[in-house]
């Protein structure tokens, strides 16, 4: 008796999403609930899970076809069934009255697993995602030799990215077998004079980032205004509790907390940040739900911490790490991305010293982080060096006007620049 693999409910209003990767293929055996399938939507990736126990016996649709909450997308044999009458052939029965339902099915073809090391040969095989092998491949590492750091021991692109740095990861020798090999997403096309390209289909999530960035540039009257800021006394009091801190509070102290806090401030002295349009009406708050960009194994995703306003720097970054673990989990849900009055982006930890950060609709403002770096300044009148950041606003001028985004900059300077401001509300 099989059993069907469905399309769980998605979220509020979101009804269809994009088979991104089968996990597991024809006849491979599978426990209740361990993930075999991820599916992408507008906002993030997610996994579907076994059931039951038993072994996969049908692939309904195929790697990038569009499902519908609900769908049948895989079928379970019970465990004691045979596989043979399993095959991987695909049927799109989910797209009904779509352009795809037209077409014929397409074969999936399963991904070859990375060989296990030697020394632990009776592990199972890994499951690689898109973006983790083609980091294995540009890399030339060997896979069954990093440990995993994200569900369930599943490799990161991280993970491969830090193999490769530290050369904990040597490629196999050549005799390895072909079938051993990971295998690209997409063969590169190569022309007569040696030179190769490869397209890769973009997302379902990469193209709604595109469609509302677009969006954002092409309805806001987007500005962007800079600061400086001396990290002087907050390095100095993360270096001085760090430890303490992590000893009580179970997490480590960074900077994003004392960020996420002085913006709360900084908001309730100039609401029309933290405000939005609607209409022909402006939308002021008394709460401050602060969206900060994480990153995944897909690309970064935007969070919301709720009642910022009312958290802790502890809180806080207990919030973000929880985040952090779970985007690159893949395990991030719908409605934590929703409904952010306000965004703070770090590309400091990527090295970036200046950006133009882009709106993220309906909000009105956001604020871009950067590299720090010891840069000459002026303090009573002498030249000395100083741990500088700079600070970039991006913001709706249809609402928020010159005076009120510097204004906005300046006080949130001040509170890092003094942290102590941040225990007395100044």
């Amino acid at each position: 008796m099989a059993t069907d693999v469905v399309v769980p409910a998605l979220g509020e209003s979101i009804t269809e999403a994009t088979l991104g990767q089968w996990l597991r293929h024809p006849g491979d055996a599978v426990k209740a609930d361990e993930p075999i399938a991820s599916l992408e939507t507008d906002k993030v990736a997610l996994e579907v899970n076994a059931p039951v126990d038993g072994v996969i016996g049908e692939l309904v649709v195929s790697e990038g076809a569009t499902v519908e909450v609900g769908a049948v997308i895989a079928r379970i044999a019970a465990g004691g069934e045979a596989a043979t009458n399993a095959t991987p052939a695909v049927e799109n029965r989910t797209a009904v009255g779509k352009a795809e339902a037209a077409r014929p099915p397409e074969p999936v073809t399963p991904i070859a697993p990375a060989a296990p090391a030697e020394a632990d040969e009776g592990s199972a095989a890994q499951t690689l995602s898109p973006s983790v092998r083609r980091a294995v491949l540009e890399y030339g590492v060997d896979p069954s030799r990093i440990k995993g750091t994200g569900k369930d021991g599943r490799l990161t692109k991280d993970d491969v990215l830090l193999a490769a740095k530290t050369g904990a990861a040597e490629a196999r020798a050549p005799q390895q077998s072909a079938a051993a090999a990971p295998t690209p997403v997409a063969a590169p096309a190569a022309s007569g004079d040696g030179r190769k390209e490869e397209r890769v289909r973009m997302s379902r999530l990469r193209q709604t980032v595109a469609k509302r960035l677009k969006e954002a540039q092409n309805t806001a009257a987007m500005l962007t205004t800079f600061n400086d800021v001396d990290m002087t006394e907050v390095i100095a009091a993360r270096t001085k509790y760090k430890e303490l801190f992590e000893k009580k509070h179970g997490v480590r102290l960074g900077f994003m907390g004392f960020f996420v806090k002085a913006a709360c401030m900084a908001l309730k002295d100039v609401p029309s940040v933290n405000a939005s349009i609607e209409g022909d009406e402006m939308v002021y708050r008394d709460y401050a739900d602060i969206s900060v960009a994480v990153s995944a194994p897909n690309g970064l995703v935007v969070p919301v911490i709720r009642d910022a306003q009312a958290l802790s720097v502890a809180a806080i970054e207990k919030t973000i790490g929880d985040f952090g673990r779970r985007a690159k989990d893949g395990t991030l849900k719908m409605e934590e991305m929703k409904g952010g009055t306000f965004t703070i982006s770090n590309g400091g930890v990527f090295g970036s010293l200046m950006s133009t950060p882009i709106i993220n609709p309906p909000q009105s403002a956001v604020l871009g982080l950067h590299r720090i770096e010891e840069r000459p300044v002026v303090r009573g009148g002498q030249i000395v060096a100083r741990p500088m950041m700079y600070l970039a606003l991006s913001y709706d001028h249809r609402l928020i006007d010159g005076r009120e985004a510097v204004t906005f900059l300046v006080a949130l300077k001040n509170a890092i620049e003094d942290p102590t401001r941040l225990l007395i509300d100044l």
